[in-house]
């Protein structure tokens, strides 16, 4: 039997507290039978990364950590949740369908590495293997835990392999400290077990380095912050600040194989997956056969123009075609696009407003919101790209530190390469540690922009209602908006979460 074979049966249609009990287990086998080999360990964990070719799991990315910005707004006729998240419906969040499945397949991602983690501990494979599979494991069940934490808050935690019903009512994380416990003793692990091994859609230690680095950000700016849940965190900031600026520090001066991209538009090439940025990125290709395993993100972004081609100049004076087939689904706004700096490459160069309709540049139109370059395919086929998510950026980690360590001097090192790589000027000398912190957080919103970070960096500073007109038009609560609230359908399955 192929592995293929293999790890569809391992597949357990109800393997978690955030699946519709109605869903059955298609069955599966045991360590008795499973787990003997190498071939077996790692069809298995592939299986466990499969889940980031969910369309619904990928797509929130975009659904649920941009649309609720002021960066974007969605078409208008354009379903799925998106309106709701979008104008911050906070009374129709509990029905959301793309809250819904983000829940849903986070938590098939935590059981699958569950069933990695629980066979392969136990297992008689090499010591070496065994190390690393369960290095990758411990880091995709922090993974989605920690995205699962920023956008839900206190969810359930699983941390055995669910194969019953029975096993699915558990309890919420008593609070953040023990979600954040789980999190970062899975990911030390990981930074411990794992190699620095690049290898497209996979984690190595780099990337657990990494995700240490961002949690730990994560915990003193939103303390510091007075975030709900976070503001009675048993945690001292500035040891939190300390501890981001440990593990960042690692990801930037202890390896060799990450680093900063020598221009803009190389990071974004989808020729380039291996590009020095990219810590961590999704494997979608354009070979393909379902969507998932190749990626139409493109079209999201990218309008439909009467079926014809648009170009995009670039700065050698040739130009790169882009779908042809868009949807358009995103929209930057103005207010976003005429925040950045004078002079800013982040817009001149991976934004356009005028594209092209012939190859050559000789003919143009302009169109109504600027449009982002980060996701073009110029190989694309049809519905077919290798546009990919940038799940963890070299330049995400640098910005991380700078943050963490404040105006020191490799702090102002690190925010000023990426300011000039962008064609600005580095921040002004003698700035305190408040106001460099604001400086580092402002950048990110232009460095990052449309990569499905933007949500959590505002959650973390209580800044949602301050920077979001549609937030502050609905009425809701900064507290309200630091986390969406759990899935009324998981509610309804779970008898042990506390009923409002």
């Amino acid at each position: 039997m192929s592995k293929y074979l293999y790890i569809l049966m391992l597949s357990l249609g109800l393997c978690l507290s955030g699946c519709s009990l109605e869903e059955e287990p298609y069955g599966f086998y045991s360590e008795d039978n499973f787990y003997r080999t190498v071939e077996d360990a790692e069809s298995a964990l592939y299986y466990a990364y499969n889940t980031f070719s969910y369309n619904e799991y990928v797509r929130a990315i975009f659904y649920i950590h941009e649309l609720a910005t002021e960066t974007c707004d969605v078409k208008g006729e354009e379903g799925f949740g998106s309106q709701e998240i979008n104008r911050w419906d906070y009374q129709l969040f509990g029905e959301n369908e793309q809250l819904e499945l983000f829940y849903k397949y986070g938590y098939i991602a935590i059981n699958r590495a569950n069933a990695v983690i629980d066979n392969i501990t136990a297992s008689n494979l090499p010591d070496d293997f065994k190390s690393r599979v369960l290095g990758e494991a411990h880091f995709l069940r922090a993974w989605n835990y920690y995205y699962l934490a920023q956008t839900f808050g206190l969810v359930p935690l699983h941390k055995q392999t669910i194969t019953a019903a029975s096993q699915t009512a558990a309890p919420l994380a008593a609070n953040m400290d023990e979600l954040y416990d789980f999190i970062i003793a899975d990911l030390r692990i990981a930074a411990e077990q794992l190699p620095v091994q690049r290898m497209v859609g996979r984690a190595d230690q780099v990337a657990a380095q990494a995700l240490l680095a961002k949690a730990y950000l994560s915990i003193a700016s939103s303390k510091e912050s007075q975030v709900s849940l976070y503001r009675d965190m048993q945690r001292d900031v500035t040891l939190m600040y300390d501890s981001a600026a440990y593990w960042s520090r690692k990801v930037l001066y202890d390896q060799s194989e990450y680093g900063l991209s020598p221009d803009l538009l190389s990071i974004y090439d989808t020729r380039k997956p291996e590009g020095p940025e990219h810590i961590f990125i999704m494997s979608m290709d354009k070979s393909g056969i379902n969507e998932g395993n190749f990626s139409s993100i493109d079209k999201m972004f990218i309008p439909y123009k009467n079926g014809g081609s648009l170009w995009f100049p670039n700065p050698d004076g040739t130009y790169t075609q882009a779908t042809n087939m868009g949807w358009g689904v995103f929209v930057t706004t103005d207010l976003f696009a005429n925040s950045f700096a004078d002079g800013d490459q982040r817009k001149s160069q991976l934004m356009a407003k005028r594209y092209y309709t012939k190859a050559d540049g000789s003919a143009w139109e302009d169109n109504d919101y600027y449009l982002t370059r980060k996701y073009v395919d110029p190989d694309f086929v049809g519905v077919k790209s290798s546009t990919r998510p940038f799940l963890i950026r070299f330049s995400d980690i640098a910005l991380t530190f700078a943050e963490a360590v404040g105006p020191t001097a490799e702090g102002y090192q690190w925010v000023d390469a990426i300011r000039q790589r962008a064609g600005l000027d580095g921040l002004p000398q003698g700035l305190g540690v408040a106001q460099f912190r604001e400086a580092v957080f402002a950048e990110r919103a232009f460095e990052l922009a449309f990569e499905g970070k933007h949500l959590h960096d505002l959650r973390r500073k209580a800044r949602i209602t301050e920077a979001d007109p549609r937030a502050a038009a609905s009425g809701i609560s900064e507290a309200q908006a630091a986390f969406y609230p759990l899935p009324q359908k998981e509610i309804d399955l779970n008898p042990s979460i506390p009923r409002n």
